[in-house]
């Protein structure tokens, strides 16, 4: 569904802005550019044991890797209109999440991480907002593609409760099965102090640690039999807890307490062919032992605790909201190598990584007259601050290919930190009774990279009663992360991953990076009838410089060892432009009071580097979604879906700046995914739901990363062949209200 954008209307606490005050908050301003909602029922039915699966089914949304490398293949995640999954901004009730920040940034620009979008169960959610473009900016750095802003249930007027039983079982066996049970218990202890407390236990099992066998690119050599992991489990337990205080009728507290502990199920390395890895002497030596010692076991622990405490208040001049948040990740996982094919190879020690984030936040909003025109203001500022400290990130050693001047040869600092200070103003301008015009600024201060300045404005624009004109522009940024920030951080090559196959390299941590900009245009028109509902959207992004590694050598290492000493070494560097564009539609009928189909699509026009024309991700060139839902009864209903993905390319140079050939340029065709079930009210408290995912069987495997490693021993790349698609699975889900 395609909504109206939530940033030009007076803003709730912790949920998108309303027009209230202008009079424009009608039922269909969520199906207008820039804003989707998916609803409690969508959660529902059919029931998800992952709100990315949801995601990935609306407009402008998919799930992919941050960069074309295809390099930890299987841990995709949410990507909006392209701009890979570090432009996407997570927020539960409005508030940032920062988990996967915590999880060490590669030379292709990929995480090991799942992303954050698991820290909530579904049956918790009342409802995700996801906001793209122009909307977005408003929510400052890393929202440049577009923000989630999961909103949970809120404390009810009367006790209740329930509890959820899912299982979901896979017609073949070697794809891992996945279940989950939750509970929920919420309401009033007194007139004015209510409760809510939440509770998950979930577990999906890791794909069979040879699912990929017989599909993998051609390997020769010592490589000849090899193939990569299929899909990692995962294990959540989470726990979260509300306090909501009401001293009267215009103010209101919430103190939010929330656990959640996160574990993988290691079904291979993520990144690379792992069955062998390069000694000290330069030979390759069998390592498979190190990956069947923990298949099926737990590589990596997520910890993360918030603590937040919100205010909501009503005055005669207007409304306010300020929220305290601390987050704190653990990161604990086990060791990986900082070079080449150790990258992703775990060893035998467990790491961990301290990522601790605190947010400060407060707003106002109040009517004027200014001018005779009715205005609805928002003025706010907002600071964080984040702090890591990840020992394992600054182990690699120069001994072998020289010393980096400036930095130590060992025991460099592995503390990173960043301050943002912003404020930000909005007027929302009533112009006529036809026309809404939103203007507004955003300015950032990064204690690092300095200041950055995001204008904004939006125009809302009835051409009739029925059909209505949208447009906007804003400039959304997104700061360097810590590790891009960190000159004490070092990545090695002993040359097949050097940009210009110059010899061995290193990659180091750049603190001169400035934030990436992103202009963000979109014009869009709606239709809404009394059954129908229809919109279309352009949209084009100008992505200035973009961080990526470094192309050119800043200098060499001192000293080292035979072939590999006095490394070339890179760093971190901001790619001039990009551009990134595409359109995006929504069809939604009521075709009878029982029956209704719901249809969107996106379709890319481009997405590329302009220095180098590469892609900056593999996603498909078009994306269609269709549902079909049918009230058979007051206590049956059903729906059938479908969703074609079209053709996904890879890009066309390897990490050498060569172009590829054969197989490391094959693409991922066109394919289609069909799901059909239902739920079926069994009394008024009880729901039982069913339903088959992936009716016909369409199966992917991952065949390698996008790029081959061209030696004597060769492994080919894959192409655009990176990542698993799971086969037909059957599914049933219990729910139980008190």
């Amino acid at each position: 569904m395609v909504a109206a954008p939530g940033w030009t209307q007076v803003q709730e606490p912790d949920t998108l802005p309303e027009v209230e005050v202008l009079g424009t908050a009608a039922d269909a301003w969520k199906q207008a550019p820039g804003v989707s909602i998916v609803t409690e029922e969508d959660l529902r039915n059919p029931p998800s044991n992952d709100l990315a699966e949801v995601l990935r089914r609306q407009p402008g949304v998919n799930l992919t890797g941050n960069s074309a490398s295809g390099q930890r293949g299987n841990n995709r995640q949410i990507d909006i209109r392209g701009m890979g999954p570090e432009n996407t901004l997570i927020l539960i009730d409005g508030r940032p999440v920062n988990s996967r920040s915590s999880v060490r940034y590669g030379w292709r620009g990929e995480r090991d991480t799942r992303g954050d979008m698991n820290w909530v169960p579904a049956d918790a959610v009342e409802r995700i907002e996801v906001l793209r473009g122009p909307a977005a900016a408003r929510y400052g750095n890393g929202a440049a593609g577009g923000v989630v802003n999961i909103i949970t249930k809120a404390v009810p007027e009367k006790l209740s409760g329930s509890a959820t039983a899912y299982y979901l079982l896979p017609e073949d066996s070697r794809d891992g099965d996945a279940r989950r049970a939750t509970f929920s218990l919420a309401g009033p202890i007194s007139e004015k102090l209510g409760f809510r407390i939440n509770a998950n236990v979930a577990k999906t099992d890791a794909d069979a640690w040879d699912i990929n066998r017989n599909h993998a690119s051609t390997r020769t050599g010592i490589y000849a039999g090899t193939f990569p992991a299929g899909r990692e489990g995962v294990r959540n337990r989470d726990i979260a807890g509300r306090l909501s205080l009401a001293p009267n009728a215009d103010h209101s507290i919430d103190l939010d307490v929330a656990f959640s502990r996160q574990g993988n199920i290691y079904a291979g390395d993520t990144q690379n062919t792992n069955n062998f890895v390069v000694g000290t002497d330069g030979q390759l030596t069998p390592t498979s032992q190190k990956v069947f010692d923990v298949l099926g076991s737990e590589t990596n622990r997520m910890y993360r605790s918030t603590y937040a405490l919100t205010h909501k208040g009503r005055y005669a001049f207007g409304t306010s909201m300020a929220y305290l948040q601390y987050e704190s990740t653990r990161n604990n996982r086990l060791g990986e190598g900082l070079a080449g094919g150790t990258e992703g190879l775990p060893s035998g020690e467990f790491t961990m990584s301290k990522l601790d984030t605190i947010t400060a936040h407060g707003e106002l909003s109040f009517p004027a007259g200014w001018g005779g025109r009715n205005h609805m203001v928002t003025v706010g500022a907002e600071w964080v601050e984040q702090k890591l400290n990840d020992r394992n990130s600054v182990t690699q050693k120069t001994d072998e290919a020289g010393s980096v001047p400036g930095i130590p040869d060992s025991g460099r600092d592995s503390k990173m930190s960043a301050r943002i200070a912003s404020l930000f103003l909005e007027d929302n301008i009533e112009i006529g009774n036809a026309t809404i015009l939103t203007p507004g600024v955003r300015v950032d201060h990064h204690d690092k990279v300095g200041i950055n300045w995001s204008p904004s404005v939006n125009l809302s624009h009835y051409l009739t009663e029925q059909v209505t004109l949208k447009a906007g522009v804003a400039r959304a940024y997104k700061a360097p992360n810590l590790y891009q920030l960190n000159p004490n951080y070092l990545l090695y090559s002993r040359g097949i991953g050097c940009w210009g196959a110059g010899g061995s390299c290193y990659l180091q941590g750049n603190a001169d990076l400035d934030a990436e900009t992103s202009i963000n245009k979109e014009l869009g028109i709606e239709f809404a009838g009394e059954s129908l509902l229809a919109g279309l959207t352009y949209f084009h992004n100008d992505y200035r410089d973009k961080i990526e590694a470094g192309q050119t050598p800043v200098g060499q290492a001192i000293g080292g060892k035979g072939d590999y000493a006095n490394a070339n070494i890179f760093r971190w560097h901001n790619v001039p432009k990009a551009v990134i564009s595409g359109l995006e539609g929504t069809v939604n009928w009521h075709i009878t009071p029982a029956l209704s189909w719901s249809n969107n699509f996106t379709y890319m026009i481009d997405s590329k580097n302009k220095t180098t024309g590469e892609q900056l991700s593999v996603i498909p060139k078009y994306t269609i979604n269709s549902r079909l839902d049918w009230q058979a009864s007051a206590a049956l209903d059903v729906f059938a879906s479908v969703t074609f993905y079209g053709r996904q390319k890879p890009n066309r140079l390897d990490y050498q700046g060569l172009e590829k050939t054969g197989e490391e340029m094959q693409s991922v065709s066109p394919y289609a995914l069909v799901g059909i079930g239902g739920s079926y009210a069994l009394d008024e408290d009880v729901t039982l739901s069913a339903g088959v995912n992936n009716l016909f069987d369409k199966r992917l495997y991952r065949k390698g990363n996008a790029v081959g490693v061209n030696n004597p021993r060769t492994i080919y790349g894959a192409g655009a062949a990176t990542y698993n698609e799971p086969g037909r699975a059957f599914y049933v889900s219990l729910n139980a209200r008190f």
